[in-house]
């Protein structure tokens, strides 16, 4: 048996990870000697192995959708680059890449395109989700840091959380912070989010900010810090510059002008403000909702404003902290994978940074001058100003704003080349040229988690097809374009050596990132390597956990600056597009889904997109629960289920960002947000679209479950107008809806479109079950080959009342007569009792399973575990548990 310890390819927690390999397949689990983790996943982690297989694998590299050889394919590349520079100059070639990424992978694509092609149009989808924190670290500490770390949460007695529903998103560091609490209960958490999620229901308050609020917020904050008395007047006077002129503009911000711009009671913000002043050991750890904002980098300042008037900040316990969304995001940063960075943390302005990355790459020419964010990178494209784009690892024409125009813009540009583990992502469908990447499992390098934790990821699989690292391509086509030599490295250990040199030359200290001690790492080293933290200058026996301890900065005066954020940013308000709608991540789920969409159990919580709204507000426009409805804004529509619910507050909604063209009919949510910008770090305001919502009209609906080997491939029926699609064990389920047709007479078109394929192969040996009751609208058809249930469909008027988990489960077993006639009607008897919607997926515990364990007595979180293991790893689902309780705990979720 072999065990590898890596590196999970989710979130920017960056988690251990134990595989052990046999010949049956994978076993994974946390590593618990990995400092990030301890040993504990969280659901898309513990299902990882699920994502492995090779059904959907880009397995060859493809010219106009043909099987081409790895030489043709990156001649082609080479020699289109080279002859579009030529023409058209080095701006005239773009490329866009991903803190999936490995830092290896963006040191050779960022050098390349800065110091060899001669340009800065590399982006990175990080641009996506961290970009405004760049930018707020850079004005307030002259370098992009995150001065604290993961203790830090455990140590604190006050954690404020704000934008970012950790107990969904970063699952395994909310523990750590419920953990913290169990076992201090004087600990305090603070949520700030407009909507009331997972965590906020952990929280002891819950301040739920008005989009665009935050900034007032921690205006309002700053000020009261200083009229009680909490400024450190040392620390200010010693170590930071500006804080007059912050503290003047953040003047008129009373408690009732801070309620009045943020919309909360001024109680609850007093609440607030008098913790937080109370509190010595303070952590504000801050995410997408600040990051993703037309003001984000001011929200991001404001933030840090408050932890230096009260000299929070490199001290245990004590720091503003930005965690990442991607497992590299932080690491693409260091390399320079933004488009207005050089590399390791030098600046493109700064003529003598130039000079010395050029004299270490020995580069050709170097570029001088930023280039294009993301947003600008594919407005260039569809103006024809950029002829050629290479994507790596990513999905634009999903995750980007304005999809839709983006998608137009790859359609018409002359060279688009994407590196990718999937061949039907809906960018590569964009593509005139396709690379095979490896993927997590296969691949071998490093990544930085956000308390700046460098960690190995490792690879226990070989390369599948032709699958080649990303690296390689990028060093072979640079090798193509004449630079063999700058290119010319035997392995992934070799890049990090040279990038680690690169960050020590001439540093000793002025630059943050440091990582001199590193610079000597061999083979056998960097195989070896453990989780460390930067900086490691020369001589350190390891990394550094906590920046600023000595309050020296990197600015030029060697002070930290506080800095007046601008106004408030919020969209206008269209009579037409009358709600908000606000994006974000579902719990199991992850980008794209192009990797989690392939796990069985991931699709158990949640299997279709959705689009929340408040009761209120769904009165008012005449919606019901569960619909099928319109979102629409002035660039595009999605079709998505409707979930009316007390935690969405009125005049806004929310839809996942995962679900695209593979996985639904339209739930792209990128369609529909306007490619509006921070003007400081380029990052779009993916948060505060102006919509409308309506009943998308929908005259039948069914649920659908059958047995295929070809999940990838596999589409609803044609009649559907609506469809989206999951996996379950033994093949996939779906939600179908349709817009013409009476019910009476189309469903069994629709049975039979859906059976077709299954039955082709068995015909002989298929029978088919029906059930129908007219006077209500319900019919349901079940396909059994021989006794296998092997698929069913389940019709309605309106939405389908069938107990979807049970009839996955009867899948592809072998049914008894009685048990046939329970999978035709999708309810179980009494011998087989229906969990329900699942809650659980990490242990597959359905809601009716928990309310009959609460009947049975348990009225607390850990008794529904011990009597379900609902909640008894990642924890995830610990504030769904509560709610389910007869008497909601107010305890750590």
């Amino acid at each position: 048996m072999m065990r590898v310890r890596t590196t999970c390819p989710y979130c920017g927690v960056g988690c251990g990870v134990a595989v052990e390999a046999t010949g049956d397949g994978v076993a994974v689990k946390g590593d618990p000697n990995h400092p990030a983790n301890f040993g504990r996943l969280c659901s898309k982690g513990a299902a990882l192995a699920e994502t492995l297989g090779l059904e959907d694998r880009l397995l060859h590299p493809q010219i106009e959708g043909r099987r081409a050889s790895w030489a043709a394919a990156t001649e082609t590349i080479a020699t289109a680059f080279s002859r579009i520079i030529e023409r058209h100059g080095p701006d005239a070639v773009a490329f866009y890449v991903s803190g999936q990424m490995l830092i290896e992978d963006y040191y050779v694509a960022n050098k390349l395109m800065k110091g060899f092609i001669g340009s800065a149009n590399i982006d990175t989808n990080s641009r996506l989700c961290m970009a405004s924190s760049v930018a707020g670290h850079k004005r307030a500490f002259g370098a992009d840091v995150a001065p604290g770390c993961y203790e830090d949460l455990e140590r604190a007695d006050l954690v404020v959380l704000v934008g970012s529903n950790l107990a969904w998103c970063h699952p395994v560091l909310f523990q750590r912070i419920e953990d913290a609490r169990r076992r201090r209960p004087d600990m305090r958490l603070v949520v700030v989010d407009p909507r009331r999620t997972a965590t906020s229901e952990a929280a002891d308050i819950h301040l739920p900010v008005a989009p665009g609020g935050d900034t007032a917020l921690f205006r309002g904050l700053l000020r009261a810090l200083e009229r009680h008395g909490a400024r450190d007047a040392a620390f200010v006077a010693a170590h930071t510059s500006g804080v007059e002129a912050a503290l003047e503009a953040s003047a008129p911000f009373d408690l009732a002008r801070t309620a009045r711009e943020t919309r909360i009671a001024p109680e609850l913000l007093a609440r607030f403000f008098d913790l937080f002043i109370h509190t010595e050991k303070t952590v504000t750890v801050y995410s997408q909702g600040v990051n993703q904002a037309a003001d984000g980098t001011d929200r991001v300042n404001a933030i840090i404003n408050c932890h230096l008037l009260a000299g929070r900040i490199g001290k245990p316990g004590c720091s503003p902290f930005s965690v990442t969304g991607q497992p590299n995001a932080m690491g693409g940063r260091e390399v320079g994978g933004l488009a207005n960075q050089l590399a390791c943390h030098m600046e493109l302005d700064d003529p003598a940074a130039r000079a010395r990355v050029r004299r270490f790459w020995r580069a050709p020419r170097m570029a001088d001058r930023p280039g294009l964010k993301a947003v600008d990178l594919f407005d260039a494209v569809h103006a024809d100003r950029v002829k050629a784009v290479w994507i790596i690892a990513t999905n634009p024409v999903v995750s980007m704003p304005d999809a839709d125009r983006v998608r137009e813009a790859l359609r018409r540009c002359e060279l688009v080349v994407v590196s990718d583990i999937v061949a039907t992502t809906d960018t590569a469908a964009c593509a005139d040229i396709l690379l095979p990447s490896t993927g997590w499992g296969e691949k071998s390098g490093m990544t930085t988690n956000s308390e700046r934790r460098m960690s190995r990821q490792r690879a226990f699989l070989p390369p599948p097809g032709e699958a080649r690292h990303d690296w390689r391509q990028i060093c072979d086509v640079a090798a193509k374009m004449g630079w063999a030599e700058a290119f010319a490295y035997a392995d992934s250990s070799e890049i990090f050596r040279e990038y680690a040199r690169l960050c020590a030359l001439e540093n000793d200290g002025a630059r943050a990132l440091d990582l001199a001690g590193l610079t000597a790492l061999d083979k056998a080293g960097y195989e070896a390597f453990e989780p460390t933290q930067w900086p490691t200058p020369k001589g350190a026996r390891g990394g550094m956990a906590r920046l600023f301890a000595d309050g020296r900065f990197f600015t030029p005066s060697g002070r930290a600056n506080f800095v007046v954020p601008g106004g408030r940013a919020v969209a206008a308000v269209k009579p037409d597009y009358p709600y908000t709608l606000n994006t974000g991540r579902a719990r199991d789920q992850w980008h794209t889904m192009t990797r989690t969409g392939r796990s069985p159990t991931l699709a158990r919580h949640i299997g279709e997109p959705f689009v929340e709204m408040a009761p209120a507000d769904a009165a008012r426009e005449g919606l019901r629960d569960a619909e099928i409805v319109r979102v629409i804004s002035p660039l595009g529509e999605m079709l998505v289920r409707l979930c009316v619910t007390a935690r969405q507050r009125p005049g806004e909604l929310f839809a996942p960002m995962h679900w695209n063209d593979a996985f639904a009919a339209r739930a792209r949510v990128g369609a529909l947000v306007a490619p509006i910008v921070d003007p400081v770090s380029g990052q779009p305001a993916l948060k505060a679209s102006r919509v409308r919502i309506e009943n998308a009209g929908a005259v039948w609906h069914a649920f659908a479950v059958i047995r295929t080997e070809d999940f990838v491939r596999w589409r609803a029926p044609d009649t559907a107008g609506y469809w989206a699609k999951a996996r379950t064990r033994g093949g996939l389920r779906a939600e179908l809806a349709g817009f013409e047709g009476a019910l009476e007479s189309i469903h069994a078109l629709v049975a039979d479109e859906l059976f077709a394929e299954a039955i082709r192969p068995a015909h002989a040996r298929a029978q088919i079950a029906a059930h129908a009751n007219a006077g209500a609208g319900v019919y349901s058809r079940a396909l059994f080959i021989d006794d296998v249930f092997a698929g069913a469909i389940y019709f309605a008027r309106g939405p389908v009342p069938v107990a979807r988990s049970f009839v996955c489960e009867q899948l592809g077993r072998a049914l008894t007569a009685r048990a046939r006639q329970a999978a035709l009607l999708g309810r179980p008897g009494a011998d087989a009792p229906d969990r329900g919607a699942i809650v659980c997926s990490c242990m597959n515990v359905g809601a009716k399973e928990i309310a009959a364990a609460a009947r049975a007595g348990c009225a607390s979180i850990e008794a529904i575990g011990a009597a379900t293991g609902a909640g008894t790893n990642c924890g995830s689902c610990r504030a769904e548990i509560a709610r389910l309780l007869p008497e909601r705990e107010h305890v750590p979720a």
